[in-house]
C-alpha cells in the first residue's frame, strides 16, 4: 500500500522553481537561435522535449525509495566506468573530442551521469564509514581512488569542464564530511607540483590556450580569445534593462559563439540587462538554498549526503558557467543547469532534482 505521506510531502515549490528556470531557458534559446537557418525541429522545441523527458525521469526517481540506491551505488559506479572506457574505444567524435556514445536516435554522454553516480558512491561510502576526527590521508585514500578513475578517463576524452565538475562535487562532499586542517594544507601544497606536471604532460594544447586566454584574452582576439571577448561585450552591452527580447546584436548577428549552449547567459544578459540577470541569479540562489534545506531536514546520513552532493553539483555548474562567460574562469564548456540547451545536461539536472524531491518526500521515514 502506498503511504499517503509521500504525496503530502511532495515539494511542489521546488518543482515549480525548476520549471520556472527551465521555462526562462526555453525563451532564451528561442531568441538565441532565432536567426539560425534550420530545416528541422527548432532548438527551443527540442529543449521542451528534453524538459518533458526530465519530468518523466523525476517521476521515475521519486517512485523509488532513494535508500535502495545505497545498495546499488557501487554497481552503478562500475557500470558507468565501463561506459566511459567504451567511449574512449568506440565513442562518437565531434569537434576534436570523443565524449558521446551513439545510440541510434540520439547520442549519450556518460560523463554527465558520473556527476550523479559519484555523489551516490561517496554517500554510500561515508554512510558506512564513520568519520570521528576528520579525514586524514589514510581515510582519503579510498575516496580519492574512487574519484581518480572517472576524472582521468573524462580528461582523456578530453573534457576538462566535466572532469573539473566531478572533482568539485566530490571535494564538496569531502569538505562536508570533514577534512583535517593539516591535510587540507598538505594537499594545497601538493597541488603546486601537480599543476606543473599537468601543464607539461597532461593538458592538451587547446586546453592550455583556454587558460592563457583567460589570463590574457587580448593575445588572440580573432582566434582563441574570441569567445570570451565577445561574451564580455554581450554581458556589458546589456546595461541595466537590456536591449530587449531578440534585440541583442551579439546573438542576432552571430558574433557570440555557442550562444544557445555554453554562452546562453551572455544572450540573456544582453537582452534583459542587469535587472534580468538579478532575477535569474535570485532564482538560482533560491534553488541552492532549497537544496541545502532538504539536506538539513533529512534524518538519515545517506540522504543528507546525496542532497549535499546534488546541491553542490548545481552550485558549481552555476558558478563555473557564469564565471566563465564574464571572464572570471577559463572557458571550459560547462552549461548553465536547466537553462542552456542540451539534452544530457537537462536530464542530469532533472535526475538531481528528482533525488532532492525523493529525499524530501521520505524525510519522515527515518
Amino acid at each position: 500500500m502506498i503511504d499517503r505521506r509521500l504525496f503530502t510531502n511532495f515539494d511542489w515549490g521546488l518543482l515549480g522553481l525548476v520549471l520556472l528556470i527551465s521555462g526562462l531557458g526555453v525563451i532564451n534559446i528561442s531568441s538565441a537561435t532565432a536567426s539560425y537557418a534550420l530545416s528541422g525541429t527548432p532548438y527551443y522545441v527540442k529543449q521542451i522535449y528534453w524538459i518533458f523527458a526530465g519530468l518523466v525521469l523525476i517521476v521515475f526517481v521519486c517512485s523509488i525509495d532513494y535508500h535502495i540506491l545505497e545498495d546499488f551505488s557501487y554497481w552503478l559506479y562500475g557500470g558507468l566506468l565501463c561506459l566511459l572506457l567504451l567511449v574512449l574505444v568506440a565513442g562518437k567524435s565531434s569537434m576534436g573530442a570523443t565524449r558521446w556514445l551513439h545510440l541510434g536516435l540520439f547520442s549519450f554522454q556518460p560523463s554527465e551521469l558520473m556527476k550523479i553516480v559519484i555523489i551516490m558512491a561517496y554517500a554510500n561510502y561515508f554512510t558506512r564509514t564513520p568519520v570521528l576526527n576528520g579525514l586524514g590521508f589514510k581515510e582519503l585514500l579510498f575516496p580519492l581512488l574512487l574519484l581518480a578513475g572517472p576524472v582521468l578517463m573524462i580528461m582523456k576524452q578530453p573534457d576538462l569542464g566535466t572532469a573539473s565538475l566531478v572533482f568539485m562535487i566530490a571535494l564538496s562532499i569531502l569538505m562536508f564530511v570533514g577534512v583535517r586542517i593539516a591535510t587540507v594544507f598538505s594537499v594545497l601544497l601538493a597541488t603546486i607540483p601537480g599543476a606543473f606536471l599537468a601543464w607539461y604532460f597532461y593538458l592538451r594544447d587547446y586546453q592550455k590556450e583556454r587558460i592563457l586566454n583567460f589570463l590574457y584574452p587580448e593575445r588572440d582576439p580573432l582566434g582563441t580569445g574570441y569567445h570570451i571577448i565577445q561574451s564580455k561585450i554581450a554581458v556589458g552591452s546589456g546595461g541595466f534593462l537590456g536591449k530587449g527580447f531578440m534585440h541583442g546584436t551579439q546573438a542576432q548577428l552571430h558574433f557570440l559563439p555557442e550562444q544557445h549552449t555554453d554562452f546562453a547567459f551572455s544572450v540573456f544578459s544582453e537582452e534583459w540587462g542587469f535587472a534580468g540577470c538579478l532575477v535569474i541569479l535570485l532564482l538560482y540562489f533560491s534553488l541552492i538554498l532549497w537544496g541545502l534545506s532538504v539536506a538539513k531536514r533529512c534524518n538519515d546520513r545517506f540522504g543528507k549526503l546525496v542532497a549535499v552532493g546534488v546541491t553542490a553539483m548545481l552550485f558549481w555548474h552555476i558558478i563555473i558557467n557564469i564565471g566563465m562567460v564574464i571572464g572570471l574562469f577559463p572557458v571550459v564548456g560547462v552549461p548553465l543547469p536547466l537553462f542552456s540547451y542540451g539534452g544530457t545536461s537537462m536530464v542530469t539536472s532533472m535526475i538531481g532534482v528528482g533525488l532532492l524531491l525523493n529525499i524530501q518526500m521520505r524525510r519522515f521515514m527515518f
